[in-house]
C-alpha cells in the first residue's frame, strides 16, 4: 500500500514536472520566435529588395469584380530561378479560396468567379510616395468595361447597341495604381518603380452559367468531369506551381525566315490556282505551331532608329538577292558588315524625300503630315516611301507579298519602318472601310484594270471619302503600246468610279511621273452614271467586315447621315489624336460602359497616366532601344496616343472577337490591324522591340491554346525585346511561367486584388533540339 502510494505520488510528481518544463519551453520558443520575427522586420515604409533579380514581386488581398459583354468581327518550364523570385501572400489565397463559388462549366466557357458584390465593378488603389518609399493607397477616376453582366441594352434582336466586333459585323474598370522599387537593373539602368498611378484594368469577366443540354438532367458525365478537372489542374499549377515546358527548334524549310501562315507548303501545294496569287495568302496551319524559330548566324542587336533607317545589319538579314536586283535603283546595297538603304526606290531612285515632296508641290491640298496623316503603301518594297514620310508628320502601313522581291517587308521592319507581309489577292485587306486618308502605289506591280477592277476597288473600299489615290508607273508617262493600253483603260475605270484625275505630273529629276486620283466625298456622281458599272455592293454588304472576306467587283455607297463615319474629313493632325470621332454619340455605349465620348476620354487619361507615370521611367525598360511597337489588344488606341512623344511607332491590333473600334484609331491618325491571336500574324521573325497585352491572354484562354501564342509572341519579339502584361493574375503566373521557360528574364512581376503586371524580356536562348519536319503541317 505504502509502495503504491508512493508510485502514485512520484508519476503525480513526474507529470506536474513535465507540465511545468513544457510550459517554459513553450514559452521560450514563443519568445525567441518573436525575437526572431522582430529582427527581420522591414521597416513600415522600406521596400524589398529581389535578391539577384530583376523582378519585383509583390501581393495584397482586395478582390476585383468586374464585368463585360459586347458583340465581336469574325460574325459580320522549365524553371531555373530562385522560389524568393515569387512572394506568396497566404491570406491572398485563403482569401480568393473563400470568395469563389463553384459554377458548372460547359463548352469552351473557363470556370467562372461568382464574386459577393454584384455590381461587376473592382477597385486597385495603391500608390507610392516616391521621397519616402511609403506605399499608400490612394483612389482615381475608373473605367468600367460594359457587358451583359452591368444590364447592357441591346435591340430586338438580341444584339448590343455597343461595337460590333471584327467577328459580327468591356471591362471592368480601370483605377489608379503605382509601384516603387530601388533596385538596379542587370543592364546598369535604374529600375524606377516609382509608377504612381500605374493602372490595371479588369480582364475576368462575371458569369452566371445557366443549365445547357450539354449534361444530361441531374448527372454529370466522365468527358465534363475530365475536363474539369484538367482545368483545375492546370489552373493550380498557375498558382504557385512550376509547369515544365520542352520547346524545339522549328524545322522548316523558311529557317529562320518561317512565318507559319505564309509558309503553309503543304497547303500551297494543295491549291487550285495561283493566277490571284493565292499562293502569298494565309494559309495557317490546323495546329499553330510550338517550335522557337532560330536565329540567324551572328544575329547581333539591331542598329537603333534613326540610324537604322539608313543601314543595319547584314548578319541579320543575310540576303543580298535585293540588293542585285535593285541595287541600280537605290533600294538597298551591301557594305561590308551592313546592308545600307540609300532611300531610293523604282520610282524614286534619286530619294523618297524629293518623291513626297514633288508630290505635294503638285498637289498642295495632300498636306502630308496635316490633312493626310495615314497612308496605304501598296507593294512597298523596303518601305523608304514610308519611313522618309516619318520627317512629314504621315504614318505609312506599308505591306508587299513574301518572297516577291527577298526579305523587302523584313528589311523595312529591321530597319524601324512599319510593315506587313501581305497580298492583293483573293481577299479584302484586314482594314475597316474608309480610313486611309491616301493610298500609293510606285510600280506596285498591281493589274488594277483587270477583273472589272476588282482590286481597285478593294482600295476605294478602304480610301477615306475625299482622299487620294497616287499612282506612279509607266502608263503614266511612258508611250509603249501596253503603257498606253493600260492608261486608257485605268482611265475609263476610275472615271466610272466616278475618282476625278486632279492632277498628272512629271518628275523631271527621277525621269518618272504619276497620276493623282480623288475619289468622291458623297453619291452625287453614281446616281448619275449612265451605267451601273462597276455596279453598286447591296445594301447588306458590310464595307467594314475583312476578317477573311472575298473580294468582289462592286462599290459601296458612301455615308450620306452627317452623323455617320466618312462624311466629315477628321480634323487636321495632330488636334485629331485627342479629340473623339464626331460621330461617336453620347447614346451610344463605350467598351468600358460610359458614354462612348466619355469612354474615349477616360481611356486616353488612363493609358497616358499608365505611360508617364510607370512605363516610361519605373517598369525598367531602356527606351531608347526601343522602336517597333505593337498593343496585342487595342481599344482606341490610347496606349499608342500615350506614346506619341517617343521614337516609336506603333500597330494597333483589334482582336475579331473583340469591340471593332478599329475606325476609331484611325480616325484619330493611328494606325492598325484586324487578326485572330489563335493563328500566327503576318510578320517576319523577330521585327518587334515591344510588344504589350491588356487582358488578352485571359480572354484567348477561352477560344484556344496559350502555348501555341506564346511561342507566336517568341517569334515576333527580338532578342532583348520585351513583353508586357496586364491581365489577371491566373494568367500572369502562366505566362511567367512559360516565359521562365524560355530562359526569359523577369524585369517586373506585381500583383494584387487578383490582378496583374508582368514584364519580361526575352533572351538570346535557344534549344538545341529541333522538331521533325513539319512541312505537311497544314
Amino acid at each position: 500500500m505504502a509502495f503504491g502510494r508512493s508510485s502514485r505520488m512520484d508519476n503525480r510528481r513526474t507529470s506536474s514536472y513535465c507540465s511545468t518544463t513544457t510550459i517554459i519551453v513553450f514559452v521560450a520558443l514563443c519568445l525567441v520566435g518573436v525575437w526572431m520575427m522582430n529582427s527581420s522586420t522591414i521597416a513600415p515604409g522600406q521596400v524589398p529588395s529581389p535578391k539577384m533579380s530583376d523582378k519585383v514581386s509583390m501581393t495584397s488581398s482586395k478582390p476585383f469584380e468586374d464585368g463585360s459583354g459586347y458583340m465581336t468581327e469574325e460574325s459580320v518550364t522549365e524553371d531555373t530561378s530562385n522560389d524568393e523570385n515569387i512572394i506568396a501572400n497566404k491570406s491572398d489565397f485563403e482569401s480568393e479560396k473563400k470568395s469563389e463559388k463553384l459554377v458548372e462549366k460547359t463548352g469552351d466557357e473557363s470556370l467562372a468567379k461568382e464574386n459577393d458584390d454584384t455590381n461587376n465593378r473592382f477597385e486597385d488603389t495603391l500608390s507610392t510616395e516616391n521621397d519616402s518609399n511609403v506605399s499608400r493607397k490612394s483612389g482615381g477616376e475608373t473605367i468600367e468595361e460594359a457587358g451583359d453582366a452591368k444590364g447592357e441594352k441591346k435591340d430586338k434582336d438580341g444584339k448590343s447597341d455597343g461595337y460590333q466586333t471584327e467577328n459580327e459585323k468591356g471591362e471592368g474598370e480601370i483605377e489608379e495604381k503605382g509601384v516603387q522599387s530601388s533596385d538596379e537593373h542587370k543592364d546598369g539602368y535604374q529600375l524606377k518603380e516609382k509608377a504612381e498611378n500605374d493602372v490595371f484594368t479588369s480582364g475576368a469577366q462575371s458569369e452566371i452559367l445557366n443549365e445547357t443540354n450539354t449534361q444530361n438532367g441531374a448527372w454529370s458525365t466522365q468527358a465534363v468531369e475530365s475536363k474539369n478537372e484538367k482545368e483545375v489542374q492546370t489552373s493550380s499549377s498557375s498558382k504557385g506551381q512550376i509547369v515544365e515546358y520542352s520547346w524545339k527548334l522549328c524545322n522548316v524549310t523558311a529557317g529562320a525566315d518561317y512565318i507559319p501562315c505564309l509558309d503553309n507548303e503543304a497547303a500551297i501545294k494543295k491549291l487550285r490556282s495561283t493566277k490571284h496569287y493565292e499562293h502569298r495568302e494565309r494559309h495557317c496551319p490546323d495546329n499553330t505551331p510550338t517550335c522557337l524559330v532560330p536565329l540567324p548566324n551572328g544575329y547581333k542587336q539591331p542598329i537603333k532608329w534613326p540610324k537604322s533607317r539608313d543601314k543595319i545589319w547584314y548578319s541579320n538579314i543575310p540576303h543580298t538577292k535585293l540588293a542585285a536586283v535593285k541595287g541600280h535603283q537605290n533600294w538597298v546595297k551591301v557594305s561590308g558588315e551592313y546592308l545600307k538603304f540609300p532611300g531610293g526606290g523604282t520610282q524614286f531612285k534619286n530619294g523618297a524625300l524629293h518623291y513626297i515632296d514633288v508630290i505635294q508641290e503638285a498637289l498642295p491640298d495632300i498636306a502630308w503630315g496635316k490633312r493626310s496623316r495615314v497612308i496605304l503603301d501598296v507593294g512597298c518594297g523596303v518601305a523608304s516611301f514610308g519611313g522618309y514620310l516619318f520627317e512629314r508628320d504621315a504614318l505609312t502601313m506599308s505591306f508587299a507579298p513574301k518572297d516577291e522581291h527577298e526579305a523587302q517587308v523584313q528589311f523595312a521592319l529591321e530597319r524601324g519602318i512599319p510593315a506587313i507581309s501581305a497580298v492583293m489577292g483573293t481577299k479584302r485587306l484586314p482594314y475597316p472601310s474608309k480610313v486611309f486618308d491616301v493610298v500609293h502605289c510606285a510600280r506596285c506591280r498591281v493589274p488594277w484594270h483587270i477583273e472589272g477592277g476588282m482590286l481597285l476597288l478593294e482600295l476605294n473600299r478602304l480610301l477615306r471619302p475625299g482622299g487620294y489615290f497616287v499612282w506612279s508607273a509607266t502608263p503614266v508617262y511612258q508611250d509603249l503600246p501596253e503603257d498606253v493600253e493600260i492608261w486608257k483603260a485605268m482611265s475609263d475605270l476610275t472615271k466610272s468610279m466616278c475618282w476625278e484625275l486632279v492632277t498628272k505630273k512629271n518628275d523631271t529629276l527621277n525621269q518618272v511621273g504619276f497620276a493623282i486620283f480623288r475619289k468622291p466625298s458623297n453619291n452625287k456622281c453614281y446616281q448619275k452614271r449612265a451605267e451601273d458599272n462597276p455596279p453598286l455592293c447591296q445594301g447588306s454588304d458590310n464595307p467594314d467586315a475583312a476578317w477573311n472576306i472575298p473580294l468582289q467587283a462592286c462599290m459601296h455607297k458612301l455615308p450620306e447621315d452627317p452623323a455617320l463615319p466618312g462624311t466629315v474629313w477628321p480634323e487636321q493632325w495632330p488636334q485629331r489624336l485627342d479629340k473623339a470621332p464626331y460621330w461617336l454619340s453620347r447614346s451610344q455605349l463605350g467598351v468600358y460602359g460610359k458614354p462612348a465620348p466619355e469612354d474615349f476620354a477616360a481611356d486616353y487619361d488612363h493609358w497616358k497616366r499608365v505611360v508617364s507615370n510607370s512605363y516610361v521611367s519605373g517598369i525598367g525598360i531602356n527606351w531608347s532601344t526601343v522602336r517597333n511597337v505593337m498593343d496585342m489588344r487595342s481599344v482606341y488606341g490610347g496606349f499608342a496616343a500615350a506614346l506619341r512623344d517617343m521614337k516609336v511607332w506603333v500597330m494597333n491590333i483589334v482582336s475579331i472577337d473583340s469591340p471593332d473600334t478599329l475606325p476609331i484609331i484611325y480616325e484619330r491618325g493611328l494606325f492598325g490591324m484586324y487578326h485572330d491571336w489563335c493563328e500566327s500574324f503576318s510578320t517576319y521573325p523577330r521585327t518587334y522591340d515591344l510588344l504589350h497585352a491588356d487582358h488578352l491572354f485571359s480572354k484567348l484562354k477561352k477560344r484556344c491554346r496559350l502555348l501555341p501564342i506564346i511561342a507566336e509572341v517568341d517569334r515576333i519579339l527580338r532578342p532583348e525585346g520585351k513583353l508586357i502584361v496586364r491581365d489577371d493574375i491566373d494568367a500572369i503566373n502562366e505566362i511567367e511561367n512559360m516565359a521562365k521557360s524560355l530562359r526569359w528574364e523577369v524585369i517586373l512581376s506585381y500583383s494584387e486584388d487578383n490582378q496583374g503586371v508582368l514584364c519580361v524580356r526575352k533572351t538570346m536562348w535557344r534549344p538545341e533540339e529541333s522538331e521533325a519536319s513539319m512541312s505537311s503541317l497544314s
